[in-house]
């Protein structure tokens, strides 16, 4: 496939299509171009005012948040993550993203799309594997989570779950965006 225009538009009908993120090695092999291609190709998209986010797991188009949109701000030691992560996600809550506010660089922020059980698993493997820290590691253990769920009571049933497990929650979740 060499013509650019029906590259990408292939590559946003993959992308389109997935149930689940794509890494631009598996782009790339289904386009029949470079990984190096298929990055070009996403900034082009990107610029062209598609939303698509890239995931620890692969890029994605952006799906539309569910009823609810809230911030939520907490604080905890890295060993609680995956306690914070599994019981947002087994409440059907959706972590969209992470983010600090850092001195220097202002706010620095993780796209995560975490749903389920699986998706925190493969998050943790991968920080494990990588030997990444956390963005929360930069500031003590204090950050922002965009959350997406399908109704207010269920956040606010997490919340009192995280706080059981020794999370600080700073606000209920109430802040909707």
């Amino acid at each position: 496939m060499t013509d650019r225009t029906t590259r990408q538009d292939r590559l946003l009908a993959e992308l389109t299509a997935s149930e689940r993120p794509l890494t631009g090695a598996e782009l790339a092999e289904r386009c029949g171009v470079t990984r190096q291609v298929v990055v070009h190709d996403v900034a082009i998209l990107r610029a062209a005012g598609i939303d698509i986010i890239s995931t620890p797991r692969g890029y994605q188009v952006q799906v539309t948040p569910l009823l609810h949109t809230q911030i939520l701000s907490v604080c905890h030691p890295p060993e609680l993550t995956k306690i914070e992560l599994m019981t947002l996600v087994d409440f059907g809550i959706v972590v969209m993203d992470v983010v600090v506010e850092h001195p220097l660089y202002g706010d620095l922020r993780g796209a995560l799309q975490l749903a389920s059980r699986r998706d925190v698993d493969l998050f943790l493997d991968k920080v494990q594997s990588s030997d990444a820290v956390l963005l929360s590691s930069l500031t003590d253990g204090f950050h922002l989570h965009t959350v997406s769920c399908p109704m207010p009571g269920r956040l606010k049933e997490a919340i009192q779950v995280l706080r059981k497990n020794g999370i600080q929650v700073f606000d209920d979740g109430s802040e909707s965006i």
